[in-house]
Parts: structure tokens; sequence; C-alpha cells
């Protein structure tokens, strides 16, 4: 069928019936803001990645719900710093806003992103593939006063009731105008630069409609010193909904206009063993507040698929821009409940980051790239043509890149229809389910690198760096050592495809007594579409323009313009969910699950075998999907302010991707294809209790996860990366009319950096505080240290083992940063 034919005759639709419908019977005076900002959420309904919302004691499914106000108190400064509240989720978030990394439940974290958990708006996926290159689903959400609440599914039913989506899926929901009233906040960071206005309003217009708007705007150089203002923009969004007997309409927008840094890693001095490592920061750059981008660094200058030199400002950094129209409608007809969601969104990015692909001691780095008596000196800022100053710095010298990623189409467009009817059979109640989900997912981007050298100093103040041999021979030109990646051609990747989905799928559930028994079922077919380029060779080209050639301008990685590889295939596979659930009593209740679930290779089988290059056909249909097996028994209780959740877990994954590591002989960072199977289980706890003023939640994950089979036989056996065997969090909190005090604790346990199971990682854990004082009617003050005991929180190491060097490359989390809020309700 036509995607848009189906959805254009599906909007007609369902607006025909919903604004034929009378308006809603007359409701109770609704909560002003302020007094919502007031009142404790107890809901405990299950919405997100289920067939029909119900009470999470009657559900066979883990999951989670982050409301309001608990969001407001945290005070996160990007999806990544709120989806680490959920349990069983495991975050790398060193990057920063955006370009973070997801998964669950031991699931294997192979390349980032986050394959399998989808990122939701609304009910829709973000991005229908969480992980195309350099394209994360969070470059496109900021969390603000527009989120009511975040829920999340893992496992279960997400299988069947979401596409690419076999791990879980994270939902943030908007406000939709139930509470009358705004607020706008001014935040000002205390000891960095950030300077933020958030705002939302929302209320009743009478006769069934309502409505909401919200957004925010903020800019500053941001946490980590970069010189210069690296973070600006922000969003919009609004809702309206006409409300009537049985059912509602709503029509949505958003613009989002941004601009963010990412931070990718720093250069760490390493001793000790691989067992047992000691770290410390080189000498002027601090892990936890510093970074290696600098205003000083040279303009970026790659070789676009034209044929033409692509020039850009570094310090433009990662720019997002997203504009997104949709409706969501429930009604009855009859005996039967109908929901369809629809929305568009034209999202394009141009993501240019600074990759430190690794660091040495300039004597090492000149002698190994320049031969004996080679020199490094400044090709930029105050010393510019003076020798390299070892002795007054560090010492260190590092090789960067740039990865510079011109998206300027990664439009979605989805729709949701679902209709269910609840059946009186042998005494129970059957709820039946069917629904056809339809996506069409663009993927244009073209990426193009830069390597050059660069000295190591924090502070927005680095500079590149200049080789010449002994004999006077310059090796580089303003820093660039080459215009491409740093290891071998073959990385530039531009892409042109269209993947669409169709994915019919249907679920029952009977209920009787204390027993539930559910099954579901879902078919996806991925079409594919478009072509593809990749480099093979470097070229000499005349890069910047001033007529000669110089040493990096004979190392010019280039696509061979119209020389495109086509992508045709089409691809499916069966996903399905059964379960139990038994609600031993009142308060209590067990279920048990078993699912099996997909995700669609997508970009990670592009250039590669599995494709025919003549005809683009998928030739090994066993690449064509990932697989997940899992199986959960869990536990619940609900009294009396206390909610305990536990849950088991066992999961099978087969994975095609790519990985990023250092090559241990060159020492730097190459791309790598790999074909995997990960095995993982473990026990998943949430707990909470309130008593009074008094509140406290909780929740930790333990995981035993393992390679089975491996492209390298010597990984077998071994721990995935970055994989820790516990998780925890823990946010006790005291709350009273005037005041708000709590704590937000967040740990790890130690893992290894790499898959070969050598080089360990510490553990660590972060606290952060928060307070709130409301002097008056309607003003809230508040304050927030994150990190407060400025912990190097180490999240990922690119080096597997001790290299001689003495200096990895490191991912940390922000070390302390605080923030001070004033809060104006109206």
């Amino acid at each position: 069928m036509n995607s848009t034919k189906f959805t254009c005759a599906s909007v007609v639709v369902l607006a025909v019936c919903a604004l034929s419908a009378p308006a809603a019977a007359q409701e109770a005076e609704p909560l002003t803001a302020w007094e919502a900002s007031r009142t404790v959420d107890e809901g405990d309904m299950v919405t997100t990645g289920v067939a029909r919302g119900r009470d999470r004691l009657n559900s066979a499914t883990s999951t989670s719900a982050i409301k309001e106000n608990e969001i407001i108190r945290l005070a996160p400064r990007s999806v990544a710093e709120l989806f680490r509240n959920i349990p069983g989720i495991r975050i790398e978030a060193g990057a920063g806003e955006a370009q973070n990394n997801y998964t669950v439940r031991g699931l294997p974290m192979v390349n980032g992103a986050s394959k399998y958990i989808q990122i939701q708006e609304d009910g829709l996926p973000v991005m229908e593939f969480g992980d195309l290159m350099r394209l994360t689903p969070d470059l496109f959400v900021r969390p603000d006063f527009n989120v009511g609440q975040v829920e999340s599914i893992r496992g279960g039913s997400a299988s069947t009731f979401a596409s690419n989506a076999p791990g879980g899926v994270i939902n943030l929901i908007s406000k939709t105008g139930e509470v009358e009233g705004g607020s706008i906040m001014a935040t000002v960071g205390v000891d960095f630069e950030s300077y933020r206005t958030d705002f939302d309003y929302g209320g009743r217009l009478g006769d069934g409609w309502r409505f909401h708007v919200g957004g925010f705007y903020r800019e500053g150089e941001g946490v980590r010193e970069t010189g210069f203002n690296a973070s600006r923009g922000g969003q919009v969004k609004m809702n309206v909904t006409k409300q009537f007997d049985g059912g509602y309409i709503r029509v949505y927008a958003k613009v989002l206009d941004d601009r963010v840094p990412t931070f990718t890693g720093t250069p760490l001095l390493i001793t000790g063993t691989n067992d047992d490592p000691s770290f410390a920061d080189p000498r002027g750059v601090s892990s936890r507040t510093d970074s290696l981008l600098s205003p000083n660094l040279p303009v970026v200058l790659t070789l676009g698929s034209s044929g033409q030199v692509r020039r850009r400002n570094f310090n433009d950094g990662v720019e997002v821009q997203a504009k997104s129209l949709g409706f969501d409608a429930q009604f009855s007809l009859g005996e039967w409940s109908v929901t369809n969601r629809f929305r568009y969104a034209d999202q394009s990015t141009r993501n240019t980051t600074l990759v430190v692909s690794s660091a040495a001691p300039a004597g090492q780095f000149a002698t190994r790239f320049g031969g004996a008596g080679a020199t490094f000196r400044y090709a930029a800022g105050p010393r510019a043509g003076q020798a390299f100053d070892a002795a007054g710095g560090n010492g260190l010298v590092a090789l960067s890149f740039y990865s510079d990623n011109d998206a300027p189409d990664v439009s979605n467009m989805t729709n949701d229809f679902r209709v269910s009817r609840v059946w009186e059979v042998g005494g129970g109640n059957l709820t039946t389910t069917a629904g056809l989900y339809r996506s069409s997912q663009n993927f244009v981007s073209e990426i193009g690198f830069a390597t050059f050298f660069q000295d190591v100093v924090g502070g927005g103040q680095a500079v590149p760096l200049n080789l010449t041999t002994l004999a006077g021979v310059p090796l580089t030109e303003g820093g660039y050592r080459n215009f491409g990646g740093p290891g071998a051609a073959g990385n530039i990747r531009d892409n042109d495809v269209t993947y669409t989905t169709t994915a019919p799928f249907a679920s029952v559930n009977f209920a009787k007594g204390k027993i539930a028994l559910g099954g579901s079922v879902r078919w996806d077919n991925s079409r594919a579409q478009g072509n593809i380029m990749n480099d093979g060779a470097v070229r000499r080209f005349d890069m910047n323009g001033d007529g000669v050639i110089s040493a990096p301008e004979t190392l010019v990685s280039f696509v061979p313009v119209g020389v495109t590889q086509p992508v045709n295939y089409s691809h499916d596979y069966l996903s399905y969910s059964v379960s139990v659930n038994y609600r031993v009593s009142e308060p209590f209740a067990a279920f048990a699950r078993y699912s099996l679930g997909g995700r669609a290779a997508a970009d990670k089988i592009l250039f590669t075998a599995a494709l025919s290059r003549s005809t683009g056909a998928l030739l090994d249909s066993g690449a064509g999907d990932d697989s997940v097996r899992q199986a959960e028994i869990g536990l619940k209780y609900r009294k009396d302010g206390l909610v305990l959740n536990l849950t088991g877990f066992h999961a099978k994954t087969d994975d095609t991707n790519s990985q990023i590591l250092t090559n241990p002989v060159t020492g730097q960072l190459e791309l790598n294809s790999v074909t995997r199977a990960y095995e993982a289980y473990g026990l998943e706890f949430e707990g909470g209790f309130r008593r009074g003023p008094f509140s406290v939640t909780a929740h930790a994950t333990y995981t035993e996860a393992e390679i089975r089979s491996a492209e390298n036989p010597a990984l077998e056996g071994n721990i995935p990366r970055n994989q820790p065997k516990l998780l925890f969090g823990l946010t006790p909190q005291f709350d009273t009319d005037t005041f708000t005090v709590g704590a937000n604790i967040i740990g790890v346990t130690e893992s290894f950096s790499q898959d070969v199971n050598q080089l360990r990682m510490p553990g660590y854990t972060t606290v952060g505080l928060f307070a709130q004082v409301r002097p008056m009617e309607r003003v809230e003050l508040s304050i927030n240290a994150n990190n407060v005991l400025n912990e190097r929180a180490i999240t990922g190491i690119s080096e597997g083992a001790l290299p001689a060097s003495g200096v990895v490359m490191a991912r940390p989390l922000f070390g302390r940063n605080i923030s001070a809020s004033a809060r104006f309700f109206f």
C-alpha cells in the first residue's frame, strides 16, 4: 500500500469522526501549574509499548515512569542525564548533550548510539533506527518544560508494539493542557558559562478544547572550556487537543534549532598494570572540565563527493534543525477503540566533531611520523612558527581528526494505526488488538575527514602543530597531516537511501480472575532504496586553493564523482511475545514473558559483502536483521507507599555492526566490521518508598554478559567492552511546602575497556544534590550540583591495553557543575 495514500486516508477518516463527536461532559476544575508542582503524581498506568494502557500490576512487563516534578528536581542537561535514572538502562554520557550511547540489560553496545532501544516522543520514534552513522536520536530531542513524564519499557512487548526496538522503548510524553497556567524559569551556571530560559503555558479554551505551548533557549560555553560560545539554540513545542465523549483528537508541532559541542575523548596519563591501572590528568588539562576544542584549530577542509572542497568553521560544532507536525486521535466506534498516531519530521544536521585519535610525548610522535630528528612547531596562535615547547607544558602531542558529517535530510514520516476491543468470553475479558505501522526514514549524509596535529592544552587554548623533518622538509600545512582519516582510506561513506518499514501487528490478552495470558506478533518488512558512495584511495588536490600542492594535499581521500553503488532490497522478519501475569493479591503480582524481537540492519550492511555491488540486492538474508531472544520473570509489589519490582532476565543477541577501536599496532582509531553473538542474564531491581515528606527511589541491575561467537575467535567467552556487572541509582529526598532537598546517586562497577578483556576501567559513583526553596506563593528558587564530589567518571577508553606511550584516550563524564534557577508561576 502506498504510504502517503494510507496516511492521508487515515487523517481524513479520523478527523471527520473526531470532530463530529459531541464535546465531553463538564470536567472537574483543573489544577493550576503552581498546584501541580506541589502535587505527587501517584498514577501507575502503563501506556508505552503495550496494546492498551493498564495498571502496572496487571501488565506482564517491566516498566518505569519519571514524572514531571521529578524531572524538574533532577535538572538534567541532556536526555542521557535523565535516562540514567531508568532501571536497566546503561548510558555512556561522556559526549555531552547529544551523541551519547544507550543500551539495556546487557544487550551489546558495539558501536554506540541506541541500536536496541527506541527513543520516542509522544509514542512515535524520533528516528526509525537509533544507530545510523553519526545520527543518534538524542540529536533531535531536548528535555524541557514540555515533558509531562518519561515512560520506559524494557524488553517484553516492545518487541511487537514497536519496530526496531527489541530491547525496549523510552517515550517522552508531552503535557497537553490538563493543568491551567504555566511558568518561566531562568537558569545560570554558577561555575560554568550557561544561560538558559524555560517556559510553558497551557489550559482550557472552552467547548472541550485545550492547549499547551512551551520551550527553551540557552547559550554559553558549557561545562567544558572550549574558548568559544559552544552551545546556542532552543526549541518550541505546542499542541491543541479537542476532547469529546470517548476520545480526543490532538494536533502538535515542534521546531528545534540548536547547536551543541560533542566531546569524544581526552588524553589521560596511565600507569600501573592492566588489572590495576592508575590515571592522572596531563599538566594543564582537566579531564573533568577541559576539552581540546579551541577557536585556534584549523578551518575544516574536506573533499566532497561533488569534487568540490567543503569548508566549515569548527566552532559551529553540531547544528541540528527539526520541524515536525503530527496528530493523535482516539475514539470509539461501537465496541471498538480506534487509535492513530501520525507525525512528519523534517530533520537535518551538520555535525563537525573533533576526534582525538591518539596522543603521545612529542618526541615519540615526531620520530614516528617524521623520522629521526623531526620536530614540531606551532602552526597558529601567538607562538606560530616557534618550536614546540615540550618542557613548558605537558610535552604531549595529539593526532586528531575532524569528522564532518553533513546530513541535510534525515526526515521521517510515521503512522501507527490500531483498533482494539474487549470481549466477554468464558467469564473473563479477552482483549484483542490489531494494527498497522508504516514509516519512511530518509538517510542522506555526506561525511569527510581531515587529520592534523595539535598540542594537548585545555582552557580553549589548544593550537595546531606543524611537523618538519630533520632536513627541514615540511610534512604538514596549518597542522594538517592528510585530508582523510588517520588510518587507511575507505571510511568516507556517503549515503542517499530511503528505508520504508511496513509492520502489521496483533495481540490477544485473556484475563480471568487473577490470571492474564497474553500473546502478540509483528511482521516487519524493511525496504531500502537509494545509492551509496565510498572512497578507496587518495589523490592530489589543492585543498586551500593557494595554487601549490603541499605534503598533506598529496593525501586527499576522495569519492569518485558520479561513481555510486545501488541499494535496492526488501527484507522481512517476524517478532513475537507470549506472557502470563498472576495477580497473587491486591498489592502483589508475578509475571513471566518470552519474546523474539528483531532490528533491521539498516546502514550496518551498506558497504559490505551482504549487498550486491551491481544491483544492491541483499545477498545474505541472515544479515538483513539482528535478532534478540529474551526471557523474563518478575515480581511486583505496591502498598502503602512502598513499591518493589524485581525482574530476572536472559537475552541472546545476534549483532552485525561496525566498531571503532584503537589498532594496537598503529595506535590509531579504526572502523571495523563485526559479526557476533552475545548472551546476557541478570537481575533488575526497582523500588520506591514514600512516607510523609520523605521519599526514596532506587534501582540496580546486575548483569553477566558474554561474547558467544565473534569474527575473531580469541574474543569468544570474553565480556563485552564497557559492560559493568552492576549499575545502581539512589534518589532520597525530603519535601515540604517551603523547601525540598535531595540527592541523586548513580554508579557503575568496573569493566573492561575493550573486548580483548585486558585493560580494566574503574567503576565510579557520581553524587548530585538538589534543593528548592519556595519563599512565597508561585515562586521557586533552586540549586543543582551534578557530580558534587568531582569524581573522574570514565565511561570508555579507546585502547584495549596499556600503551607504550603511557597515554590513553578516555571519555569521562563532566566534573562538578552547579546551576541556580528562579522559577515563577502564573
